[in-house]
């Protein structure tokens, strides 16, 4: 017989969504709804850590005297701070509960969003301040690992892939949004509440208004349709387990890959189109992100037909053709080519991004079953519930050093253009990492040789 949650004052105490019972009786519809307002919270958390993206290529029309690299710095610090923010989010679900880590975490973008609006209607403003100012949207990166692992918790093993991948998708989309929204938005006087004067007609302020109400809304919707799970809390100490295990560091760098990838060209693209191609309009910039987005779904549906590693070895080859041919166009001046390869590589960020997160449950379900093998059903069913743990763990954890893409993309870029004029010395070194990415994929996942005894084979697993 299947007991229904029990719930009191939104924790659910019972919750087991591979009772197939329960699932379909429960499980399910409660899952969910929690995975909409997750995407609504995320979706917005991922749409003000990338305000400064399309924000900096404005400044100098408004007025603002920084050079060609602070303007790369403006865009990169985001990322960094938003990467160091996803470590204390990723344990703060297990601790707090989603429902209440996701109300505080959507609440808190309000500070980010209102600082911008008033610091870029001031154009005295230091550097130095504005760089302190840019760094709280970092706040918005944070979002990503609590909500992946909350959402983690919530699904069965075989469909953690499809949600997973849903979850993060419409997160990711997010860069779209603001990228396409805010050059259309900052054209429009309504939002203008600190009555600055427009400088060519832009209203730079509305970068930071026009998501006032958006922040609110996945507040309202987190306080009354999101619920925690008690079966989910655990001490930091047992979470941080998976700092010690092999595998949490080689998916961790396989993830600067693909997301980290993602984010930092998502950060640099329109400042790098700005550089390279200036008679070419920025409000182009949002199609990368959105083909990266869409695409990551797409990684998580192969990855749980195929298996993870097969999808990202496969991705990572992508990846580094993609980059040559930038590499080919953009010291050719050929903004066509550039595009096309630029658009090829977020669809390739996109689909690593999901076959990489279904990586990372898989592992650590075939680790932590292979430790009690042949030990019996209640053996295994507490190694399951281990597993669930540390993979939920992990999967903020790699998504928090994944995110230093974020950074390292953007600011490489400012430095190759300072240094040679050109943005192709970073791409060389990126084409570069890619090879490195595609040999550890191979060599721990895909390579069948014989395993220690204390190691299952993951290649057999087909994780």
């Amino acid at each position: 017989m299947t007991k229904n949650p029990t719930l009191n004052s939104s924790w659910i105490s019972d919750w087991r969504p591979e009772d197939e019972a329960f699932w379909n009786a429960t499980g399910k519809s409660i899952a969910r709804r929690n995975l909409i307002w997750s995407i609504v919270a995320e979706h917005i958390g991922f749409s003000v850590w990338l305000i400064w993206s399309i924000v900096t290529t404005k400044l100098p029309q408004a007025g603002f005297h920084y050079t060609t690299d602070q303007l790369f710095q403006l865009v990169a610090v985001p990322g960094l701070i938003g990467a160091f923010m996803r470590f204390p989010y990723t344990f703060a679900v297990t601790t707090f509960g989603g429902r209440n880590w996701t109300i505080f975490s959507a609440a808190i973008l309000f500070i980010p969003t209102l600082s911008l609006a008033y610091f870029v209607s001031q154009p005295d403003t230091p550097f130095w301040l504005m760089l302190l100012v840019a760094s709280t949207a970092g706040l918005g990166g944070g979002n990503f690992a609590s909500s992946m692992t909350n959402i983690s918790f919530f699904f069965p093993d075989r469909m953690k892939g499809w949600a997973l991948g849903l979850n993060a998708a419409g997160g990711n989309i997010g860069v779209s949004s603001v990228q396409l929204l805010t050059p259309i938005l900052m054209t429009l006087a309504v939002f203008n509440l600190f009555q600055a004067t427009p400088v060519d007609g832009i209203f730079l302020q509305n970068a930071g208004l026009m998501w006032v109400l958006p922040i609110g809304i996945a507040v309202f919707g987190a306080v009354f349709f999101m619920n925690n799970l008690a079966t989910a809390k655990s001490s930091v100490k047992n979470q941080l387990a998976i700092v010690k295990r092999k595998h949490t560091w080689i998916m961790a760098y396989l993830y600067i890959g693909t997301f980290g990838s993602f984010i930092g060209y998502s950060a640099a693209f329109p400042l790098l189109l700005k550089t390279q191609f200036p008679t070419v309009t920025i409000s182009i910039a949002f199609l990368g992100p959105l083909v990266g987005s869409l695409s990551r779904p797409l990684g998580g549906w192969l990855a749980d037909r195929v298996g993870g590693s097969i999808i990202t070895f496969w991705n990572f080859i992508l990846m580094a053709g993609a980059t040559v041919g930038a590499l080919y166009f953009v010291g050719h001046k050929d903004f066509a080519g550039f595009l096309s390869m630029f658009l090829i590589l977020f669809v390739t960020t996109g689909i690593g991004n999901g076959s990489t997160y279904r990586m990372i449950p898989s592992i650590f379900r075939e680790e932590n079953l292979f430790k009690v093998r042949g030990k019996g059903d209640a053996a295994r069913s507490a190694a399951l519930k281990t597993a669930s743990i540390e993979s939920g763990a992990a999967v903020g954890f790699i998504g928090a050093v994944g995110a230093v893409g974020g950074y390292l993309i953007p600011s490489g870029f400012g430095k190759s253009i300072a240094m040679t004029g050109g943005p192709q010395l970073a791409l060389a070194i990126y084409l570069g990492f890619y090879g490195s990415c595609l040999a550890l994929t191979w060599w721990f996942y895909l390579r069948r040789s014989p395993q220690g005894e204390g190691a299952p084979s993951l290649a057999e697993a087909r994780v």
